[in-house]
C-alpha cells in the first residue's frame, strides 16, 4: 500500500515525555543512592527513608505519566482514525450522489442553479432587502388588530 500523502496527525505528548524521561532519571538518582546507602551504612538513618521515600515516589509519579501519555497517544491516533473515516465516508457520498442513475437512490446535493424538475424556486428575501418592521413573505409588522 502506498503512503498516503494525508498530513500526520497531531500526537501529544512532547511536553509529557521530557516529564516521564525527567521522573525517570529521578527515580534512577534515588534508587541508586538508597542503594549506595544500604551498602554503605550499618544502621538506618533519615538519609535512607528519604532515599526510599524519593525512590518509590518518582517511580510512581513516572510511571503514572508514562500511562497517561500511552492513553494521550492511543486517543490521537483513533481521533484521526475517525477523523479520516468521516471524510471517506463524507467523499463516497458526494460521489454516489454525482454518480447516480436514478434519482431516487441517492438524495441529489443541490445545485448552483435554482431550477430543478418542479420549476423555478421562490426566491426567498434576505434580512438585508427588508426593510425595518417588515417580515418575510410581504407581511407587515406593524400590523393592529
Amino acid at each position: 500500500m502506498a503512503e498516503s500523502d494525508r498530513p500526520v496527525p497531531h500526537r501529544p505528548g512532547a511536553v509529557s515525555l521530557f516529564f516521564v524521561v525527567k521522573a525517570a532519571v529521578f527515580a534512577l538518582g534515588f534508587w541508586s543512592w538508597l542503594l549506595v546507602l544500604v551498602f554503605t551504612g550499618d544502621a538506618v538513618t533519615g538519609a535512607h527513608v528519604l532515599a526510599a521515600a524519593g525512590a518509590v515516589t518518582t517511580t510512581l509519579v513516572g510511571v503514572l505519566l508514562g500511562v497517561r501519555l500511552a492513553l494521550q497517544r492511543s486517543a490521537a491516533v483513533r481521533h484521526a482514525e475517525l477523523k479520516r473515516l468521516l471524510v471517506d465516508i463524507s467523499w463516497n457520498a458526494f460521489t454516489a450522489a454525482g454518480n447516480a442513475e436514478l434519482s431516487g437512490t441517492v438524495v441529489p446535493f443541490p445545485t448552483a442553479s435554482g431550477d430543478d424538475e418542479r420549476g423555478p424556486r421562490e426566491r426567498i428575501s434576505s434580512i438585508v432587502e427588508r426593510g425595518p418592521g417588515e417580515r418575510p413573505g410581504g407581511r407587515s409588522g406593524d400590523r393592529r388588530r
